[in-house]
């Protein structure tokens, strides 16, 4: 092979080299700036089977909750729940049993969005059920509230009542439902 043929293809194939290289732009900066930009969508942290226990002041059980999956996104301090079940005592013998497929717990806990087979249970001290169903419920812990715009059914020991729409003011045990409230009760 002629040496001027060889030159050229060699210069040749470093200029295709030296052309990939600027194209590409190759530079390690470049890729460590790709990773601290991030994106919003970011989960920062994740537990699976995740269990929470917490108690009140005077030592008595406050709630107990599971999730089979938690994920923390930083950017909006939003955490999602897979299939959360929440034992809520607040101080008493009897809970109640609140489940739901997904959750969305909003920063510091303020609000917590129960989404889809939504279900609130509790049974009391003479044994009688309650159960509550609906797509959706907005729980706000600290002023210990509840609402949905939701279809609504309750199943009492006495009969069911469906309503679209409630507003649960936990504290004193009240209920409000909106509107197209419909009931069957049997007289005891």
């Amino acid at each position: 092979m002629p040496k001027k043929l060889r030159l050229s293809l060699i210069l040749a194939t470093l200029a295709a080299l030296l052309g990939a290289v600027g194209y590409w732009n190759i530079r390690p900066e470049s890729f460590a700036q790709q990773a601290a930009d991030g994106t919003e969508n970011d989960i920062d942290f994740y537990v699976i089977n995740a269990k929470s226990t917490q108690f009140q002041l005077d030592g008595k059980l406050a709630n107990s909750m599971t999730s089979t999956k938690l994920e923390h996104f930083k950017s909006s301090d939003i955490t999602l729940l897979s299939k959360p079940d929440l034992l809520l005592y607040r101080g008493t013998e009897l809970p109640w049993h609140v489940q739901s497929e997904r959750g969305e717990v909003a920063p510091e806990g303020t609000q917590v969005e129960l989404i889809d087979a939504v279900r609130v249970a509790r049974t009391d001290a003479k044994g009688r059920p309650t159960i509550l169903t609906t797509s959706r419920l907005t729980v706000f812990p600290d002023k210990e509230y509840a609402q949905t715009e939701q279809a609504v059914r309750i199943e009492a020991a006495n009969g069911v009542t469906t309503a679209q729409g409630m507003k649960a003011y936990l504290n004193d045990g009240r209920m409000l439902l909106l509107s197209n409230v419909r009931g069957q009760h049997e007289v005891r």
